[in-house]
């Protein structure tokens, strides 16, 4: 227990800048290429053995199911860095308080969320103008995730805490025995192999849900076992309540963050509404290279969550040059590991696509222009995102909100929609890298001039 006490006072305070963050962001690293590979797999099975329809219907799904997510997620940002700033400087108590009030909080949240998108998901899958061929499959798949939400919630958010710690390896161990446990399960349900019932679409939602289940209560019994420092232990469940100053934190910076997470999927949905109409071969390829599009964000948001954890450890510590530091260093990894991706897609267009699309027909073809007009402009994505971590850490979280919803609902929908009738969809696929130009601006322009070194988490 002390050895895990010391990593997580501190690893991300001490040593060589560079060193320190790229071995933290590295299992954050695999384990989003892990969940984004999962989700590709996945794909491949609906798109190439259940149809392009399916496939349309699993896009939909997602984005409707990222959305209602993301109404929650903000709080389990305040608590990474509540509990990352406590531990820099020291406070052990203190970061237990947070953990104990937010778990119970987060839990209460992601069972009000979960039951929403059960009972409405079909609501809003009309209203999403999801291709009437879809709908059913969609329906029956978004049911089946929603069902699974509060097990989904209550594992991210576990996870999360251990990074706020210090530890990302932990985190990723029990995220590759989910990932290989819906791999497996995947063709098992969706073909009814052996003596699995053959489920189709639904199959795919129950692997998911019976994977995150069980890595879930394998995590709970590890930590307990190793007796991990931030556990609430026998005298200690009192701090299971609404502690009335935290919660008014993690309200008040957690809401801009999980908000902010609204802004990003609200776009993803309005944008999906317009492709929709554009018919199921334009959903089919957007989806597609989405999916691609996900591996070239994965370095950027590795270390922009890397470099959050580690400058809310450095603020609570009082060492702001390291949190400079931090910064520059997490944009220079992320120019040359998001470029590098990029490029190699660009290579492998077609292959790429080839894995979600049939190789021939219209939809590989639009996903290949889709690829050719937006994946480089990723890259300006990750410069934003590893900033906008850094800044949040201190608690400066309206900024970053106000940038997203600038960037999105100011420039990039009103874009797509009114330029679309004029240049069809070439308006969305351009409306990428132009709002992520804006946003990239206004972010380095905040960075340099802002107040944000001002701001507290909690008073």
């Amino acid at each position: 227990m002390a050895e895990a006490a010391s990593k997580g006072k501190v690893r991300l305070t001490e040593g060589p800048i560079g060193k320190t963050l790229f071995f933290f962001a590295l299992p954050v690293l695999f384990g989003n290429v892990l969940q984004s590979l999962n989700g590709s797999i996945n794909s491949i099975w609906v798109g190439k053995f259940l149809g392009e329809t399916a496939l349309a219907a699993t896009s939909n799904a997602n984005n409707i199911m990222f959305f209602l997510l993301s109404s929650i997620f903000g709080i389990g940002m305040a608590t990474t860095i509540l509990v990352g700033q406590n531990i820099g400087a020291g406070n052990m108590g203190e970061a237990k308080r947070v953990v104990g009030t937010s778990a119970v909080f987060f839990c209460s949240l992601s069972i009000f969320i979960g039951l929403i998108g059960f009972l409405f998901s079909a609501d809003i899958l009309q209203w999403m103008n999801t291709p009437p061929d879809a709908i059913p499959l969609a329906i029956a798949y978004t049911r089946i995730i929603f069902a699974g939400v509060p097990f989904l919630f209550v594992y991210n958010f576990i996870m999360m805490i251990l990074r706020g710690s210090g530890d990302s390896k932990t985190p990723f161990y029990f995220l590759l025995i989910s990932v290989v446990l819906d791999i497996v399960l995947n063709p098992l349900l969706i073909f009814g192999i052996g003596p699995f019932p053959e489920m189709g679409i639904s199959g795919s939602a129950f692997s998911t849900l019976i994977a995150q289940f069980v890595s879930l209560i394998l995590l709970v019994v590890y930590l307990y076992k190793t007796n991990y420092f931030l556990l609430l232990r026998k005298g200690e469940y009192h701090l299971l309540r609404f502690d009335r100053d935290i919660i008014a934190a993690l309200i008040k910076k957690g809401l801009p963050m999980g908000f902010q997470m609204i802004v990003v999927s609200s776009s993803g949905l309005a944008l999906i509404n317009l492709v929709n109409t554009f018919g199921s071969d334009a959903t089919a390829a957007f989806g597609a290279a989405t999916q691609l599009s996900n591996y070239i964000q994965m370095p950027a948001m590795a270390i922009g969550a890397a470099a959050s954890s580690m400058a809310a450890q450095n603020i609570g510590a009082g060492k702001w040059e390291r949190v400079t530091r931090t910064a520059m260093t997490g944009i220079l990894f992320n120019f040359v590991m998001s470029g590098l991706l990029a490029a190699l897609i660009y290579v492998f267009n077609r292959e790429a696509l080839s894995l979600f699309l049939p190789t021939e027909g219209d939809a590989i073809t639009i996903g290949m222009h889709i690829n050719r007009l937006t994946l480089w402009a990723f890259v300006l994505f990750g410069i934003n995102f590893v900033l906008a971590g850094v800044i949040r850490s201190t608690g400066a979280v309206m900024v970053p909100l106000l940038v997203t919803f600038i960037a999105l609902w100011v420039i990039r929908i009103p874009m797509s929609y009114y330029l679309a009738s004029m240049y069809g969809l070439d308006a969305v696929w351009w409306s990428f890298p132009v709002s992520f130009s804006i946003a990239v601006i206004l972010t380095v322009l905040y960075y340099m001039f802002g107040n944000w070194k001002k701001a507290k988490m909690m008073s």
